[in-house]
C-alpha cells in the first residue's frame, strides 16, 4: 500500500510560482523572467502524473492568462500541450541524466513559447519577436535549483513524519 502523501505542500509551490509571474519587475529585466509556472508544472507532472495532469495544467493556463489580462486559453493551450508531453513521456524522462533531463525541459519550455507565439500571431496581436526567448534560456539555466528545492518539498510530502 502506498504512503499517503500531502498535497498542501505542492499547491503552496503552484501559488508562489504564480506570484513570481505576476511580480512586477523592471521592463530591462522582464524579458528574463523565467516561466516558473511552466517549471513547477513540468516538475509535478513527471513526478506525480497521477495527481497533476490536464486538468491542473488547463486551470494554471486559465489563472495565468486571467492575470495577464491576455487572451483566454492561450496559456492554458500551451500548458496543457507541455503537460501532455511530459506526462506521456515521464517514466522515459525521469530516469535521464540531469543534462539531458534539462534539454528535455528547454524543449518543453520552447513548445509552450512557440504556441504563444502562434497564438498572439493569429490573434493579431503584436508579435513579441524575440522577447519570449530570453525567459526560456533563463528557466533552463534555473531547472537544475528549482528541481532541487522541489525534490525536496516532495521528499519532505512523502514522508509520514514531515515538518511540514
Amino acid at each position: 500500500m502506498a504512503r499517503p502523501t500531502r498535497t498542501w505542500p505542492v499547491l503552496v509551490t503552484f501559488l508562489a510560482a504564480i506570484a513570481i509571474e505576476i511580480m512586477p519587475l523592471p521592463d530591462a529585466v522582464q524579458a528574463f523572467r523565467p516561466p516558473l509556472p511552466a517549471m513547477v508544472l513540468i516538475y509535478w507532472t513527471m513526478m506525480w502524473p497521477e495527481r497533476f495532469g490536464l486538468f491542473t495544467a488547463f486551470a494554471l493556463g486559465i489563472v495565468l492568462d486571467i492575470l495577464h489580462g491576455q487572451l483566454l486559453g492561450q496559456n492554458a493551450l500551451a500548458l496543457c500541450a507541455v503537460t501532455y508531453i511530459s506526462v506521456r513521456f515521464h517514466l522515459q524522462i525521469r530516469i535521464f541524466p540531469l543534462w539531458q533531463m534539462t534539454m528535455t525541459v528547454l524543449a518543453l519550455l520552447t513548445l509552450a513559447a512557440a504556441l504563444l507565439f502562434v497564438v498572439e500571431g493569429i490573434a493579431g496581436y503584436g508579435l513579441s519577436g524575440l522577447n519570449r526567448w530570453p525567459a526560456v534560456l533563463c528557466g533552463t539555466l534555473l531547472w537544475q535549483p528549482v528541481m532541487a528545492l522541489l525534490d525536496r518539498v516532495r521528499m519532505q510530502s512523502e514522508m509520514r513524519t514531515s515538518n511540514f
